[in-house]
């Protein structure tokens, strides 16, 4: 058995060809989507890169690894105590790679994101570690020599687990000058009208549209704009990020090519996911991941498999958990007792769906917020709107407003009502199974909020009457106590 597992950082489902995209940014990864199964609802329970990871390499929600933000206390996992820790983590606590090593993979990383985040923890269970060395800075081009010089060497060989990680769809939009714009003169996303850009111009939040560069503001770089102040801006914006998804496939491509010349192409199992999606508008948030709803915390998951899997669309709801516990069924080892991922693979094996009745996810990171998905409905309830212009519940209908136009609370209060029942129980559950007692996202309010956004209140009011918002300065020292 081969596994190759590509981990694209921010990339978004929604603006893959295999998804429906409009425009031809992912030829190779529809390939792969074309001969497996293409999950429609696979969602990250916590958000984004560091929390996320998290997760899926642990098979454990944030609630109860303790990582949930980008800094601070609630950015390294709970100290485990006795006798959970002893000379080494017991059985029921082994991470994903660990439990696939134990199944017989060889377990490979390509990725500087333990570097990026001190995350450390993240090489436990892997075999080989490839730091690539720029902190999620690199490109695609400097990824492939790596993992292509990995896989001339090895490919041949029998049981092997391959992460490579790529970061071209994270901004700064990076992709080379002279590889230029493959979507000059396409239409951009329908949804987004003049009206829609107007509004977020003259309201507020960190990188809104017109604060796109963040807090502080910084200059934008050749392919993203300083602000959004035209749709050109929304246009050169939105091919920013299509050009780092279409360069990173081209590599992609590059590594099937050669996994096709060493003869293992055929049977080699392909996951494509992602850490989190990309907000590029969504809730007036461009080009970054500062919410727990539909476009951040929906991820891409792909799955070809040969001699399991035909092609088919999965409609059911998961966690990106639950891919770390079928994959590791599939491959024949055990889930660790701990995980709160559930496997699928019988289900899987079967050709059928096996879907949660609702999932909840979180973010922590740039606000502090937990939703929940069920039905056709994301509810988002928020507890620190990270100096965002968010109601503290917002109710959405994903199926027929997958962009978050309009916000249903209190048109739906039965929903909300519902929904919030649901977040209650899911909590009550989790906390029932808390080694420690205490829930992460409180320690993240206690500190003072969610990293990102933490301290910035009097520079960003001051920037905000700087910028003719005044009365948005006065909502937020309202909202906040100056």
């Amino acid at each position: 058995m081969r596994i190759l597992y590509l981990d694209c950082d921010t990339l978004r489902a929604d603006h893959l060809g295999c998804y429906g995209y409009g425009r031809d940014t992912s030829p190779h990864i529809d390939a792969a989507a074309a001969e497996g199964v293409r999950f429609d609802n696979c969602y990250v329970s916590d958000a984004p890169c560091l929390p996320s990871r998290s997760s899926l390499f642990t098979g454990r929600f944030g609630i109860h690894t303790g990582v949930v933000n980008h800094g601070g206390e609630a950015a390294d996992p709970f100290i485990a105590g006795y006798p959970t820790r002893n000379f080494r983590m017991g059985e029921n606590r082994l991470p994903w790679m660990a439990q696939m090593r134990k199944a017989g993979c060889h377990t490979v990383s390509v990725s500087p994101y333990a570097e990026r985040h001190s995350a450390w923890w993240f090489y436990e269970g892997f075999n080989e570690m490839f730091n690539t060395g720029r902190t999620g800075n690199e490109r695609a081009d400097e990824i492939n020599p790596v993992a292509l010089d990995w896989i001339k060497r090895n490919a041949k060989k029998d049981n092997w687990f391959l992460q490579v990680n790529y970061w071209d769809p994270h901004r700064a939009y990076r992709t080379p000058a002279d590889y230029g714009n493959p979507f000059e003169g396409e239409p951009v996303p329908a949804w987004y009208t003049e009206e829609i850009r107007k509004r977020h111009f003259e309201s507020y939040g960190p990188r809104s549209a017109q604060d796109a560069t963040g807090l502080p503001a910084k200059a934008g770089t050749p392919r993203e704009p300083d602000n959004i102040a035209s749709m050109d801006d929304f246009r050169r914006w939105i091919d920013g990020y299509d050009t780092g998804i279409r360069y990173m496939d081209d590599h992609i491509g590059r590594l099937f090519e050669e996994l096709k010349r060493q003869g293992v192409f055929d049977d080699l199992v392909i996951i494509v996911s992602a850490d989190h999606g990309e907000n590029q508008g969504e809730l007036n948030v461009y080009g970054d991941h500062h919410t727990a709803d539909h476009i951040t915390s929906r991820v891409p998951l792909i799955v070809r498999w040969p001699g399991i899997t035909k092609p088919r669309v999965d409609a059911g709801l998961h966690y990106q958990a639950d891919l770390s516990a079928t994959v590791t069924e599939l491959a024949g080892g055990e889930c660790s007792a701990d995980w709160d991922g559930r496997s699928f693979a019988e289900a899987f094996r079967a050709g059928r769906s096996r879907s949660h009745p609702y999932l909840v996810v979180g973010q922590c990171c740039w606000s502090c917020q937990r939703s929940v998905r069920f039905d056709n409905y994301l509810m988002i309830r928020t507890y620190h709107d990270g100096l965002h212009a968010w109601p503290e519940v917002m109710l959405f209908d994903v199926d027929g407003d997958p962009h978050e136009t309009h916000d249903l609370a209190d048109d739906h209060p039965e929903a909300v009502g519902r929904a919030m029942r649901l977040l209650d129980d899911w909590h009550t559950r989790m906390m029932a199974r808390s080694e420690t007692g205490i829930d992460p996202l409180d320690t993240v309010l206690r500190e003072g909020g969610p990293f990102h956004t933490r301290g910035m209140l009097e520079r960003y009011c001051e920037h905000l009457r700087a910028t003719g918002r005044a009365h948005h300065a006065d909502t937020l020292e309202a909202r906040h106590g100056k």
